[in-house]
């Protein structure tokens, strides 16, 4: 017999067992995306901060480069090669006018050229057949005492003629540039006394000198020379020669032996020289301005300080070139002033 259900309520049914699902809170997501966003903004600001940086050090070492080679060009547009002229005979003498070429006047030029700063060689721009010893040993001193007193080098370039004096003031240099067909050499030296005792009878012309002593009037033109004022005269000559021959030695670090088989006043063209021992190089004057350069320690090409200024430099030249018909050179030529020279009288 079924069991009845008292009340007569119908009977549940038992509701399935649901099971909870967790989801993160929006606050924790929000979290992250921050430290995200902030760890990329780092790294942008650490990015254009090296960036920033290595401009910066780009821009600095150009900015070194371009001051160093301005430096660079300021200190190659500074240096130079000086270049002193000696044209025609040399003579003693030292003259207000600045054209006129005295030995003292070239002698300072030679000094205040060479202790300039911003000359780093001396060129010795040579075109003369010598002149009287003195003079000659004065300018071959001072070239002696401004190397010794500035370190710098010397280069003598010779012109059409450098011989006798031109050559003696040359020894002193450490380099000798010369054209093949330069005429130099006329390692010597000369005393010239005219006579014109004999013009002097024809025309019924008598002097006489009152003299402390007998050899006070040697060579003097109006009268024959004795033996005995001869012989005083070659003695002079010889050590005069003696001194030439020494200063030649020594510059051209030769024996003096060497030098007197090439010392007894012939000439020779500048290749003859160079073969000879007594030129260093065969060249013009730029050869020698650029030889300068390389000793000076400035290069080839160098840029170039010159001791007179264009108009006084054309007045030299004029002047060196007039000289044959010069006051002194007549006065040479009647025989007023015989002197000791290293000349070469050839021309």
């Amino acid at each position: 017999m079924e069991e009845q259900n008292i009340g007569g309520a119908a009977p549940q049914a038992e509701e399935p067992r649901k099971t909870a699902v967790q989801t993160p809170a929006p606050g924790g997501t929000r979290v992250w995306l921050k430290l995200i966003a902030g760890l990329y903004l780092v790294s942008l600001v650490a990015a254009f901060a090296l960036i920033a940086k290595a401009d910066a050090v780009k821009k600095t070492r150009a900015k070194e480069m371009d001051i160093s080679k301005l430096s660079a060009l300021t200190k190659a547009k500074k240096d130079a090669v000086g270049v002193v002229e000696i044209y025609g005979a040399i003579s003693q003498g030292s003259s207000s006018r600045s054209w006129e070429r005295g030995s003292q006047q070239i002698a300072r030029k030679i000094a205040e050229v060479a202790a300039e700063k911003e000359v780093k060689a001396v060129v010795l721009d040579i075109n003369t057949p010598g002149g009287s010893v003195g003079a000659v040993q004065e300018i071959y001193s001072v070239i002696r005492r401004a190397k010794l007193e500035t370190k710098k080098p010397f280069i003598a370039r010779f012109g059409e003629v450098s011989a006798s004096g031109g050559y003696y003031v040359a020894s002193a240099c450490d380099l000798i540039v010369a054209q093949p067909g330069t005429i130099t050499g006329s390692i010597g030296v000369i005393f010239s006394v005219a006579n014109f005792e004999g013009l002097m009878k024809k025309v019924g012309f008598k002097s006489e000198a009152i003299k402390s002593g007998k050899f006070k009037d040697i060579g003097s033109p109006t009268r024959e020379m004795t033996p005995e004022e001869r012989r005083l005269l070659q003695g002079m000559i010889d050590d005069s020669y003696a001194q030439f021959v020494a200063a030649v030695a020594e510059g051209r670090k030769m024996p003096e032996d060497k030098v007197k088989l090439l010392a007894d006043g012939r000439i020779y063209t500048g290749r003859q020289g160079l073969e000879n021992g007594l030129v260093d190089k065969l060249g013009d004057l730029q050869d020698a301005l650029d030889a300068a350069g390389e000793m000076g320690g400035i290069g080839k090409k160098p840029r170039i300080v010159r001791e007179t200024a264009p108009f006084e430099q054309f007045l030299s030249l004029m002047d060196s070139r007039l000289q044959p018909f010069g006051t002194k050179a007549m006065a040479d030529a009647l025989g007023a002033t015989p002197s000791l020279e290293y000349r070469w009288d050839g021309r």
